[in-house]
């Protein structure tokens, strides 16, 4: 029994560099896998580096651009484009934002799609592995990713994209992006301390501002859709499940928070269906059509909009 759980040890650890690693194995539990949670509090406790290294405004200047850049390449292609195919891009552009989004260190483009397709399939039952309100806010926000069930790309689901090799490749490999990312912020601020000692950084610092402390919000950001999304907010439209609209969530994760008006019409481009509801994503996703970097992006059936102020209506809401 100690030989297979330390074997069980060791394919966790080997997992972290290839998460396709011992596909024979049986991975099923949905309890809490504290040896996979070991990068993820690695990652918290890295931004304590923060006090050696000080802050500069090049510094947070990084964070911010690289807070704001991964988190568009989450909403706007890891989610709306991947999970819902919501519009179309070249191969060329659908791997760049792969790329950065698997920067992001919220694992590679197949794996967050399909899981996301799978949680649209199952929403707030049992099968939903991310539920707060069937698991709880602190399972929903920071465990359910740790759990052996959770680890593999469900394949069945994404097979579209699944044929592309550098896609499968960013899903096998998945912390490379992540470490190209930390190197590149290494050299960036080493080559500034030598050359530009007047911004007062170094590549330390940019590590610790522009990987550790910008992932981090980004991760927070980004999974508040889990864990505040369907108990938090308002219910426009009568789905299946608990999704709820949140405009303080919509500003800090570029549009998400519409997630009620998501959960009705999931293939739409447009997650703020009305004028009112700002969804930065979205306007960014117009500039890029006109720039022709996307085409053809769902919108938002006339019938579902009218649905919408119907229910405003009669609730005495104002829409």
């Amino acid at each position: 029994m100690n030989s297979i759980s330390k074997r069980s040890r060791w394919r966790n650890i080997i997992r972290w560099a290839d998460s396709w690693a011992a596909p024979e194995e049986e991975l099923t539990s949905t309890r809490f896998n504290l040896l996979r949670l070991l990068p993820f509090i690695l990652l918290h406790l890295g931004c304590l580096l923060v006090l050696l290294t000080g802050v500069s405004s090049t510094a947070l200047i990084t964070c911010l651009m690289l807070y704001w850049l991964r988190l568009f390449a989450i909403t706007a292609f890891y989610h709306r484009y991947f999970s819902h195919r919501a519009y179309k891009t070249s191969r060329g552009w659908q791997f760049i934002f792969a790329l950065l989004g698997n920067m992001a260190a919220q694992r590679g483009p197949l794996w967050w799609a399909a899981h996301h397709r799978s949680h649209h399939l199952y929403a707030d039952t049992e099968q939903d592995l991310h539920s707060p309100v069937r698991r709880g806010f602190w399972w929903s926000h920071a465990g359910w990713f740790t759990c052996d069930a959770s680890f593999r790309t469900q394949f069945q689901r994404i097979k579209d994209f699944a044929r592309y090799p550098e896609l499968r490749w960013l899903d096998r490999y998945d912390t490379a992006a992540p470490v190209l990312l930390l190197i590149v912020l290494y050299l960036s601020g080493a080559l500034l301390e030598r050359y530009q000692p007047q911004l007062h950084t170094n590549g330390l610092q940019l590590v610790v501002w522009g990987f550790f402390i910008s992932t981090v919000l980004l991760f927070h950001s980004t999974v508040t859709i889990n864990s505040l999304g369907h108990i938090w907010g308002k219910q426009r439209f009568a789905t299946r499940d608990e999704s709820r609209n949140n405009a303080l969530l919509a500003l800090l994760t570029l549009g998400e928070g519409w997630h009620n008006n998501h959960h009705r019409f999931p293939v739409s481009a447009r997650q703020g269906f009305y004028w009112w509801e700002l969804d930065i994503t979205w306007l960014l996703l117009k500039l890029m059509s006109f720039a022709g970097i996307i085409h053809d992006l769902n919108p938002v059936p006339e019938k579902i909009l009218q649905e919408g102020r119907n229910n405003a209506l009669s609730t005495g809401k104002k829409e």
